[in-house]
């Protein structure tokens, strides 16, 4: 497919060596033909290129004007620059429109977890709580209300989302609390997605679900990879076993 400039391309590993030294999971996810995909600037011969999955567009290469102002039928993108030029690039294109902030980056460690600690936290939950698997039916649930739809979300179907998700969330008198689930798939793992309702932070809810999450990403032999959106979620990461590594800088852009 070609629009312009700019190509999708059918081989996106032929992108590869334009995000070498980069190791976000969603990235992967495109270039293995996972999930997202793969736009630059020339099909067998790529000099920049962009990785689209979710919300998320990463940018890599040299950079492309064509590239940035694309339309990839999105209202809302966050924009991660592999360089200063890139950021320059998208503050040129978009203004105003691009809110600047920071993310923090957990260091991927396959190691790093204690089950004996994770297990004590699942069985932390409170006693009128339960821990459950997304079905079919908590997959549907879950599109119910704002803040649980990115949950599942990024698997248009239930058939998609058993053959490449996994999630748990927790369950008070049959209404959806807290989860941790899949955001984006790759053939190793996955990326964690976390939310709770508002009125119920701050009560051990990510934390058991994030746990039980983790523990049976484990046992299927994937691993689970997470990125931070804020210093809280730094924060409960730490708790889980993972080590904080750096911050940098997105681009949130509603278009």
């Amino acid at each position: 497919m070609e629009t312009g400039n700019v190509k999708i391309l059918s081989s996106p590993m032929a992108a590869a060596h334009l995000f070498e030294g980069w190791d976000e999971k969603i990235v992967l996810s495109c270039l293995q033909s996972v999930m997202g995909n793969i736009y630059a600037d020339s099909e067998e011969n790529p000099s920049s290129a962009a990785a689209v999955m979710g919300d998320f567009c990463f940018f890599a290469g040299q950079p492309s004007e064509c590239l940035v102002s694309y339309d990839y039928e999105k209202d809302f993108l966050i924009m991660v620059p592999q360089s200063e030029a890139w950021s320059e690039l998208i503050e040129s294109v978009y203004k105003e429109q691009a809110k600047r902030r920071m993310r923090y980056a957990i260091k991927k460690e396959p190691d790093c977890f204690n089950k004996e600690v994770l297990l004590s936290y699942v069985h932390s939950l409170k006693p009128s709580c339960s821990l459950k698997k997304i079905d079919r039916e908590m997959y549907e649930r879950c599109f119910e209300n704002d803040w649980s739809r990115d949950l599942v979300s990024q698997f248009p179907t239930y058939e998609m989302y058993e053959a490449l998700a996994v999630g748990i969330v927790v369950v008070k008198d049959g209404c959806i609390l807290s989860g941790a689930s899949t955001y984006a798939r790759y053939r190793e793992g996955i990326e964690i997605e976390i939310d709770t309702r508002q009125d119920c932070r701050r009560q051990g809810f990510a934390l058991a679900s994030g746990a039980a999450l983790i523990l049976e990403c484990l046992d299927r032999g994937l691993y689970p990879s997470w990125d931070a959106h804020n210093p809280g979620s730094v924060a409960l990461a730490q708790k889980l076993g993972y080590t904080f590594d750096f911050e940098y800088p997105v681009y949130e852009v509603y278009i």
